[in-house]
């Protein structure tokens, strides 16, 4: 398992001209079980994340390097869509498909109230076609219950196949580092299951794994 890599969640990325945020979602295709884009996210810029093709992505052991400008990098498509829906007071003579899109920018204390009276919230994840995104934190389930959290997918280098899952600490298992085979997922729907029952994770051998330095 020398010959891969881990794209960890939370890793920072940086373009070629600097700091351009942290990887926020990995993005797979569920058939072909490989990895087709990173989602990073500007940080403290909440909405305003970009799908990042792997052909631009490097792991390097300080994070995640783009070979891009930080210019073009926020020239690449949304990975999601943010709408301020109507029906708060002021919204009687808007129909529900007109909606105000993230971002909206107000200044200083003159900001509209009614946007700020929004009913409420929508946020769409805006992925390609038949492809998920996993995030860091959503469980993964044995066929005999919940046994951790996400923290990132080991990936084969040359092709972009996954071929691992790696559990955060904290799981039921302390320190050891988990890593479950791709081949054993069965869903990836609300989080990650797989036909694995609990003690065959627990006495899966170890993988070596290069990890990325995560983000703070």
């Amino acid at each position: 398992m020398a010959d891969t890599t881990s794209f960890t969640i939370g890793a920072e990325a940086t373009c070629a001209d600097g700091p351009c945020g942290e990887v926020r979602r990995v993005v797979i295709d569920p058939v072909k079980q490989e990895v087709t884009h990173l989602v990073v996210e500007p940080t403290h810029r909440e909405g305003l994340a970009r799908l990042v093709p792997l052909a631009l992505v490097e792991a390097t052991a300080e994070g995640v390097r783009l070979s891009c400008s930080r210019a073009d990098f926020e020239s690449l498509p949304r990975a999601e869509e943010t709408e301020f829906l109507p029906g708060g007071s002021g919204y009687a003579d808007y129909a529900a498909h007109e909606a105000y899109y993230w971002p909206y920018f107000g200044l200083g204390e003159g900001t509209e109230p009614d946007v700020a009276n929004a009913a409420g919230i929508v946020t769409r994840e805006m992925l390609p076609a038949g492809e998920v995104g996993i995030r860091r934190g959503e469980p993964v389930r044995a066929s005999d219950g919940e046994i951790g959290r996400v923290q990132g997918l080991v990936v084969e280098p040359e092709h972009h196949h996954v071929t691992h899952v790696l559990l955060q600490e904290g799981h039921l298992w302390g320190k050891k580092e988990v890593a479950i085979p791709i081949g054993a997922v069965q869903r990836l729907d609300g989080g990650i299951t797989v036909t694995l029952t609990k003690r065959e994770i627990e006495d899966l051998p170890a993988v070596d794994v290069r990890h990325p330095v995560a983000g703070t």
